[in-house]
């Protein structure tokens, strides 16, 4: 999940800075992202072990970071 904004007048960056997320937050961009790649598991088809591990990885988000935005911070990236 990207935390970050960025204010520019014109091309000149005039202020960066983070949001801050909810627990709610970083669930609905999990569901979202588990969703998107539930097709990956379906009976016919063979899921590789990168994809595995993504998908584990966002369903531990809650339980691995103690702050919400730790877990965005650290959101897994899905396999080429």
């Amino acid at each position: 999940m990207n935390r970050s904004w960025t204010k520019y007048h014109g091309r000149e960056v005039i202020e960066q800075g983070s949001y801050e997320v909810t627990w709610e937050d970083v669930r609905i961009e999990r569901n979202a992202a588990l969703k998107r790649s539930d097709w990956r598991a379906l009976k016919d088809l063979t899921m590789s072990q990168a994809w595995k591990d993504y998908r584990q990885a966002l369903r531990d988000l809650p339980q691995d970071y103690d702050t919400a935005n730790e877990a965005a911070d650290n959101y897994p990236q899905p396999p080429e």
